[in-house]
């Protein structure tokens, strides 16, 4: 009885078994040369034993999503190596599934005539994003290499917006025609090698190419076989113009259940197709992108990449910290005479910092999510505002009496436990209207409303918290 292998457990099993063996391999080389790292001739060399070779065929089994999560588990000098365990025909399709900057260090380990090769092997909409990694001249030589056809399709799938339908959608698709009967459809469809991937429904195009309607494969196979395709397709789909936003489409494909959906073009023309997986891996680039940006980071950072790479990647918000932090300690220090006359004051500011920034993230969070959706616009965005100042006016009455009362009961001071309150509620609401309000100027910039909102609502409820409670403080208590 075949046993079911966990593709799971079986990628991190060859993770381990790459890693050791790269560590003996490195150790060898160290004792042999005096701490020098395998030359190319040493690894051509490691290439014919039998444990890289027993490796190599173990990588032959993964799928190359696993074989680019091996490549971006190891160090630059360990990738290099067991990418060249991985055989020509596969390199265009791990590069796919690469990170963008494990997918620079690959390429540039590669010379023009390996480029040229791995991307031939490619659908040109998977040639389309690979484009801004590869060599002008490579793309060239590719592009002489395809089919007229295949040109226009390129020169097409290029020319739209990175996040754009356009740029996601690609042309492995079949069309058949309105006037034919199911038996004949049934037999095109015996006469080709396989079905694009993801295929649930025809495409019904006139001689022009212009979409009438979509055949669902169900109806294909239980209606009988000398119906025309006209009675039985689907006259109302849902569909896509190739420059419409992705972030669109991803919320279409949410709501409907989609498993693919037409791109037709403002004459009517069918230019392609967006299907389920091109619209996972968009969400799962726009999600990554979007928890990077919220740390000030951007994507082209390698997770072994060199320390001066990482410390330019990072310090532009680390600097915009330095100033927040600065102008938060300037806000404290001029309050240095009520924080001397009653110490408490120190004691209890961070409180309510502490919870104003907790409260302006929540916030942020929620914007941010239902902008990525499409869930706000002109007409509900003021509703929106006046429902989170509503939650805010009950948190701070709530969670305000509770540290307030704390205050009390340590200090013996119940003015100081109704300014507490006051400050807590007074900077919830300042967390408020700065929680919806960042992200909304944001997009508004055409800035993208996550890329560092978190920092900015930190400084404001930090910087805002301080000068309320010590204020408040400085004007009733002191």
């Amino acid at each position: 009885m075949e046993q079911r292998v966990d593709p799971d457990q079986l990628r991190e099993q060859f993770l381990g078994q790459v890693t050791e063996l790269l560590r003996r391999q490195k150790a060898r080389a160290e004792r042999a040369e005096a701490g020098a790292l395998p030359d190319r001739e040493q690894i051509e060399t490691l290439l014919r034993t039998r444990e890289l070779e027993a490796l190599q065929r173990g990588l032959e089994r993964l799928h190359p999503a696993d074989v680019a999560y091996i490549l971006e588990a190891l160090p630059l000098d360990e990738r290099l190596i067991v990418w060249d365990l991985v055989k020509a025909e596969r390199d265009g399709e791990i590069l796919l599934e690469v990170s963008d900057a494990v997918r620079e260090t690959l390429i540039a380990s590669m010379d023009e005539r390996e480029l040229v090769a791995a991307t031939e092997q490619l659908d040109t909409d998977e040639i389309a994003d690979l484009a801004p990694d590869l060599p002008r001249e490579v793309i060239q030589d590719v592009f002489r290499s395809l089919s007229v056809e295949e040109r226009e399709q390129l020169r097409a799938a290029m020319s739209y917006d990175e996040d754009s339908v356009g740029a996601r959608m690609d042309f492995d698709m079949v069309e058949v025609r309105e006037d034919v009967t199911l038996e004949v459809v049934l037999r095109y469809l015996r006469m080709l090698d396989e079905l694009p991937d993801h295929t649930d429904q025809l495409f019904v195009v006139d001689r022009d190419g212009h979409l009438k309607g979509l055949l669902p494969i169900n109806r294909l196979l239980v209606t009988p076989p000398e119906t025309l395709v006209a009675d039985v397709m689907l006259r109302e789909y849902v569909q896509f113009d190739p420059h419409e936003d992705a972030r669109d489409a991803a919320a279409a494909f949410e709501r409907y259940d989609l498993v693919s959906a037409p791109v037709v073009d403002e004459n009517g023309g069918l230019v392609g197709r967006m299907t389920v997986a091109d619209v996972v891996d968009y969400i799962r680039e726009a999600q990554t992108a979007e928890m990077l940006a919220a740390a000030g980071l951007r994507e082209d950072e390698d997770l072994f990449a060199s320390v001066w790479t990482s410390v330019r990647n990072r310090w532009t918000w680390l600097a915009v910290n330095l100033v927040t932090a600065f102008v938060a300690s300037r806000v404290i220090g001029a309050f240095e005479n009520s924080i001397a006359q009653l110490v408490a004051l120190a004691a209890l500011m961070p409180i309510v910092a502490g919870i104003g920034g907790n409260s302006g993230n929540q916030t942020i969070t929620r914007i941010v999510r239902a902008l990525a959706i499409g869930q706000i616009t002109r007409e509900n965005a003021r509703q929106l505002f006046v429902k989170e100042l509503g939650v805010s006016v009950l948190n701070g009455l709530i969670w305000g009496a509770v540290v307030g009362l704390f205050g009390f009961l340590i200090y013996h001071n119940w003015q100081l436990g109704v300014v507490l309150m006051a400050a807590m509620l007074l900077n919830l609401l300042l967390a408020a209207v700065m929680g919806v309000a960042i992200p909304l100027l944001m997009e508004k910039l055409g800035r993208d409303p996550a890329s560092g909102s978190s920092v900015l609502i930190t400084f404001i409820t930090d910087s805002g918290g301080f000068f309320i409670f010590l204020g408040l403080a400085t004007l009733f208590l002191v």
